[in-house]
């Protein structure tokens, strides 16, 4: 599970170094293999070790290629999605392009989301954390919850 926020730095080649944390286990199980790509709703990237990544292409094969917005999602995930090994310094190379979807800058932060990460521009992390504390603090008690978050309970 991968959890936490860390702010990096990406090199001038469009580096960056993962936490130590995540090193070992990255690569004793995964063998240092990631995927990433785009996000669909947020100008961020996703990565994936390549065992995860998986599991989603499964998904994506299921969908039908005649239905226009499950092909969409099917394109622009798969179309996107862009080998990353990890090198012998514990490093990821991020294309260009994927860079650039996600407006990536020299201040970045990796972001855990349990079989995944989130790579943001430090910046727009900030507005993104801001926007979303704010929104709950003035949905509290007026929005209907959906049926799972109703019995989520920390």
């Amino acid at each position: 599970m991968f959890r936490g926020s860390f702010t990096l730095t990406l090199d001038e080649k469009g580096r960056l170094a993962l936490p130590a944390r995540y090193r070992e286990r990255l690569l004793s199980e995964y063998q240092g293999q990631m995927i990433c790509t785009i996000d669909l709703h947020d100008p961020c990237l996703l990565l994936f070790p390549l065992a995860e990544w998986e599991e989603i292409e499964k998904k994506l094969k299921s969908l039908s290629s005649f239905n226009p917005q499950e092909r969409r999602l099917q394109r622009l995930l798969l179309g996107n999605a862009t080998d990353c090994e990890m090198d012998k310094s514990s490093r990821i190379l991020l294309p260009a392009s994927l860079r650039q979807h996600a407006g990536l800058s020299k201040n970045i932060r990796l972001v855990g989301q349990l079989n995944k990460f989130e790579i943001w521009d430090e910046a727009a992390w900030q507005a993104r954390l801001c926007a979303d504390i704010e929104q709950e603090q003035a949905q509290a008690g007026t929005v209907q919850l959906s049926e799972r978050l109703q019995d989520f309970v920390l």
